[in-house]
């Protein structure tokens, strides 16, 4: 009987998850992660981990499984948090969910689960897990899950073959409705559970409050370029080079004061994010205005008109070699080499055919058609049909 750790957050989809491992004749332990101390924060009565880790419990003695929690926080601090701090501080816009996934979930987590002798952990992502064989060799795949409007492959991005080979994925085959019926004839307690929005095991946190704990507010102006602005008007120049071309389309524009005109005032230039409109409270334009770009050197945002505002779209994006990463090891692209895949930029964004270039210093990402608000710090992620071959942060 081979061993499995669940993590449980006190989810319908863990709870389900836990159940069909059971039922598949696994033995089961269910663990609850703790990341979080600071109530100040979260909006307590939206996700308190108190409630979550009951729920959590209850599911365990319904399947009659063992059950405890974990106390994670301050290795959730050092590899979340602060670097969240950090990318926020540097103009970048972080994606924790991703990060908890490669360092909490599947690494201290995952160690936690094999000092208690397990064989595998699952969690109760909406992916698959497929293995094959190549040249004598067992290499695992990352696949989307069955419910494309659930599918959580993106999230599990930067993991690598040896998390792979140790985890399981139960609900991948699964569609939300599926998942909820079966919650619901085994009467577990998470059956009708809304899905949290929030941090991963955090809960929801007020994104703004939470990162003036330790960026401090800075008042500055909000610009707002117009559409007619003359470097999006630019004719595209003929490369001889490839590579030069490339690193054309990749370059964002850089803007100045006189670009545009004041519009407005923010509290911190750190606490927005491209593509944002959300919280600009600037009012009188006949479109919303979107963030088109944010400066933190000079604590200055960048607006535009309208969701197709040229200022938001962009054709190309670049990774660096140390934020690269390639789940199948086997398929990574030598130097001068390309590869035709399908991308996203987000999660739950529908898949963009791309091209890849490596290049020496890194890997150029080409879309077909421009994307809005490529954002720093972001992931993007590449597919070849519903298999995801490699992520990257985006520089």
């Amino acid at each position: 009987m081979k061993r499995v750790v669940v993590g449980l957050s006190g989810g319908v989809d863990s709870s389900v998850a836990a159940f069909l491992l059971k039922k598949q004749g696994y033995e089961v332990i269910g663990l609850f992660m703790k990341n979080w101390h600071d109530d100040s924060v979260t909006i307590s009565d939206e996700c308190p981990w108190l409630d979550d880790s009951n729920d959590a419990m209850l599911v365990a003695e319904k399947l009659g499984i063992p059950f405890q929690t974990v106390d994670l926080s301050a290795q959730y601090k050092e590899r979340i948090v602060d670097y969240m701090f950090n990318e926020y501080e540097k103009g970048r816009t972080p994606n924790p969910d991703v990060l908890c996934n490669r360092e909490i979930k599947f690494d201290v987590f995952m160690d936690i689960a094999l000092e208690l002798g397990a064989d595998f952990v699952a969690t109760g992502h909406y992916c698959r897990k497929g293995t094959i064989e190549k040249n004598g060799k067992q290499i695992h795949q990352l696949l989307a899950g069955v419910d494309a409007n659930k599918d959580q492959s993106y999230f599990l991005c930067q993991l690598s073959q040896a998390q792979l080979a140790k985890a399981l994925f139960p609900i991948g085959e699964l569609t939300k409705p599926e998942v909820r019926e079966i919650a619901k004839s085994q009467n577990l307690v998470t059956a009708e559970k809304k899905d949290s929005q929030g941090l991963c095991f955090i809960g929801k946190v007020r994104l703004p409050e939470f990162l003036q704990q330790q960026l401090k507010p800075k008042e500055g102006v909000i610009v707002e370029v117009d559409s007619a602005f003359s470097k999006y008007n630019t004719e595209h120049p003929v490369f001889q080079v490839k590579q030069a071309e490339l690193e054309y389309l990749s370059n964002k524009i850089q803007y100045s004061l006189n670009d545009g005109k004041v519009v407005g005032q923010h509290q911190g230039a750190h606490y927005f994010t491209k593509g944002q409109r959300k919280g600009l409270a600037v009012g009188g334009t006949k479109e919303p205005l979107f963030v088109i770009e944010t400066d933190v050197e000079e604590n200055v945002i960048y607006t535009g008109q309208g969701k197709n505002h040229p200022g938001l779209y962009r054709k190309a994006l670049f990774v660096t070699n140390s934020e690269l990463h390639w789940l199948r090891e086997d398929l990574a692209l030598a130097n001068g080499q390309t590869m035709n895949v399908v991308a996203r930029i987000r999660y739950r964004q529908p898949l963009e055919k791309a091209v890849l270039h490596k290049v020496d210093s890194g890997l150029y990402v080409e879309f077909e058609n421009k994307q809005s608000a490529i954002t720093e710090g972001q992931f993007v992620a590449w597919y070849t049909g519903d298999e995801l071959l490699g992520s990257g942060v985006i520089s």
